[in-house]
């Protein structure tokens, strides 16, 4: 039978802060007909809330105690589950199982971080998955599952932002150790081609070319550097149509366009110029995507919501930003690779042949400075960005 007591953690605590509350729970046994000694758990002996799903399992995989959070995550009342066992629930040959049987024969606490877990009426990824032995009676589990995906965000979002900041270094440096010397190598360039002979000044015109791509490189670095940046009230609807119009006028002149806009969406608290930056290149990244697939129906649609809940730490603060608006350029093209998707921030990374790898690197640098958050949804046929922005704080209606 299932005893004694175990502590249970929740978001942020570790398998050791499992082992600290142990007697905060307490399983008691009483003896049923023909089931011997069944144990029964004491729902005040838990903690008031527990904000990942929990189940309490005896040595035959038996469902003895369920939390709200478990019903959530199963798709099934608590009532319903105490009535069955794990394999009831979990498909017979889900991963659990194994990790199940190795908390029983190690007797000890075991983790999968990344295990994908299938049932009747649910089926999830990316959950992370710990099971702690009861070990007052033997062959009793506390499984705990919880949902690993804001972690993996988290650790994509800082990723972003320590690239965002290794260019503005770059930036810095290149600004002052090669503009100076490359103005007086494309004048001396200018200087020789008037006085060398006919046959020479193909190599003169290639260095003053060189110089000149070079600087404009150069110029296109220095928007990463860390002057603070002026942010008001940014219609974000006007921003859109902006970029629209560009693409449609040039490079996305064969696409289609599609738009999706909440009318009501209050004003973006932002800098107009940096987010016409932004979204134009996230919708010519997009549309290269689809003109190198060759696609004769390719289509890019741009479209803004107003999602509550969604905040940001402010660093150094114990503040947190804001973040209702989204807005999200999705195409129809190829997709991202996957090798791909996990430096697609990284300065000088790219897929393009001539491309310099930049553009990403500014989107994730400025969408940083406006204490945003960029997300990225990809797979063939589907490439989304979206950017989760603050809203101008004055404006408390959600109107525009």
């Amino acid at each position: 039978m299932c005893g004694g007591g175990v502590t249970m953690a929740g978001r942020g605590q570790t398998s050791n802060q499992t082992a600290v509350a142990h007697d905060r729970l307490t399983v008691k046994a009483h003896s049923a007909a023909g089931q011997g000694h069944i144990p029964v758990i004491d729902p005040g002996s838990l903690p008031g809330i527990l904000p990942m799903p929990l189940l309490i399992l005896t040595e035959t995989n038996r469902i003895i105690y369920a939390n709200h959070a478990a019903e959530q995550f199963l798709g099934l009342s608590v009532q319903q589950l105490l009535n069955l066992t794990l394999a009831d629930v979990v498909a017979s040959d889900s991963p659990v199982f194994i990790l199940i049987d190795q908390v029983r024969r190690e007797g000890a606490t075991v983790a999968d971080h990344d295990m994908s877990l299938e049932g009747p009426r649910f089926q999830r990824e990316g959950i992370a998955v710990q099971g702690t032995p009861l070990t007052e009676y033997p062959g009793c589990i506390m499984l705990t599952m919880q949902d690993s995906s804001a972690a993996r965000h988290l650790d994509r979002q800082l990723a972003f932002r320590n690239a965002a900041r290794s260019v503005t270094g770059m930036a810095a440096i290149l600004a002052h150790e090669v503009k100076n010397p490359l103005s007086g190598i494309r004048g001396a360039a200018q200087l020789l081609e008037s006085s060398v002979a006919e046959a020479d000044k193909e190599l003169t015109v290639l260095i003053r070319e060189e110089a000149d791509r070079i600087r404009a490189l150069v110029d296109r670095m220095e928007a990463f550097g860390e002057k603070p940046i002026q942010r008001g009230a940014v219609n974000i609807h006007r921003v859109l149509e902006h970029v629209r119009r560009l693409a449609q006028t040039g490079f996305a002149s064969g696409i289609r366009f599609v738009e999706h806009y909440d009318p009501s969406l209050p004003p973006v608290f932002g800098n107009r110029d940096q987010l016409i930056q932004v979204l134009l290149n996230l919708v010519k990244n997009a549309s290269e995507a689809i003109n190198d697939s060759g696609m004769s129906s390719g289509e890019i649609i741009l479209s803004t919501s107003y999602r509550h809940g969604v905040r940001m730490a402010v660093p150094g603060s114990t503040r947190k930003t804001h973040l209702p608006l989204i807005i999200a350029v999705r195409d129809n093209g190829p997709g991202i690779t996957e090798d791909m998707t996990h430096h697609l921030f990284d300065p000088f990374v790219t897929s393009k042949a001539s491309g310099s790898g930049l553009g990403l690197a500014l989107v994730a640098k400025v969408i940083g400075d406006h204490g945003g958050l960029i997300e990225v949804d990809s797979r063939p046929g589907r490439t989304e960005f979206s950017l989760h922005m603050p809203m101008l704080v004055e404006e408390s209606n959600h109107g525009d």
